[in-house]
């Protein structure tokens, strides 16, 4: 919903800030990562990502698209949550974690806070493919890239079909056509499932 915000930084703690936008005052959760590069900037941009829960509409906030890229895979493994995602961003760099998944190292995910041997395995197992060899930036098309996947994978799950499949269908329009519609995604979509 929302690709970045820019603005005026308000307040500052070490996993949220307030931006103030056009007068509005946006309350953003940041990984240490995020907070280290933001330092003593008066003006911020930060990439966002809004996650909607039962009980609150969260928005976290990075300083870096990668950053915010590799959060959004993570939170798409089975028992990472978005805390837990922000969690392995304040302890490892991008670069690290991306490492740390692309070459199977399991016992550094391990040395995160809350992250488990079985959680770090299923993390490995389901995004050393995504994340590359080394590069996260290889699976971005464009800039609307998670944008435009975001959005047809929300179509195709209210139309009923199922998460993993239509994950992997759009993967694979994506490294075909260079810059779809959300339309045309899902009507490619809709052709294979």
């Amino acid at each position: 919903m929302y690709a970045f915000i820019k603005g005026k930084l308000v307040e500052k703690n070490p996993t949220s800030v307030i931006v103030e936008a056009n007068g509005i005052g946006y309350q953003i959760h940041i990984s240490l990562n995020t907070f280290a590069a933001i330092g003593d900037n008066e003006q911020v941009k930060l990439f966002t990502h809004l996650a909607i829960r039962e009980d609150a509409h969260v928005l976290y906030g990075f300083a870096e698209e990668n950053e915010r890229a590799l959060f959004l895979l993570l939170i798409t493994v089975s028992g990472v949550g978005a805390n837990t995602a922000r969690l392995i961003l304040s302890s490892l760099t991008t670069t690290e974690a991306i490492d740390a998944i692309a070459l199977g190292k399991t016992h550094i995910l391990e040395g995160v806070k809350g992250i488990g041997g079985k959680t770090a395995q299923r993390i490995v197992v389901d995004l050393k493919d995504k994340v590359g060899k080394g590069d996260l930036t290889s699976e971005k098309v464009s800039s609307s890239y998670n944008t435009l996947k975001d959005e047809a994978l929300s179509g195709l799950l209210i139309l009923g079909f199922n998460k993993n499949a239509a994950d992997k269908a759009l993967d694979k329009l994506l490294k075909i056509h260079q810059e779809p519609s959300v339309e045309f995604l899902i009507k490619e979509s809709l052709k294979v499932l």
